[in-house]
């Protein structure tokens, strides 16, 4: 398992199935930020469904990898949109 921070910046007429397609597998964080522990098969089916939507020319996904959550030091300023904390 790692711990994954995926930010993306997608044209609006595709941002439904790319929403769609990482709350399968992330937690929603904020508008274009999900988070969340996955194994690696699962980090390569989601990247290789997301490479099926996404125009490679004019969006833009980042995935930020982490051994495990316990290395992430998360601060939030202003209100949490989606909480993860009291999630198991």
């Amino acid at each position: 398992m790692v711990y994954v921070i995926l930010v993306y910046d997608i044209n609006v007429e595709r941002l439904g199935k790319v929403l769609k397609t990482c709350r399968v597998y992330l937690n929603w964080v904020q508008n274009s930020v999900f988070e969340g522990e996955i194994t690696e098969a699962n980090l390569r089916r989601l990247k290789e469904m997301l490479r099926e939507i996404i125009d490679e020319d004019e969006d833009s996904i980042l995935i930020y990898r982490l051994p495990s959550e316990k290395f992430l030091k998360k601060e939030v300023l202003g209100r949490e949109k989606a909480p993860t904390d009291f999630i198991i």
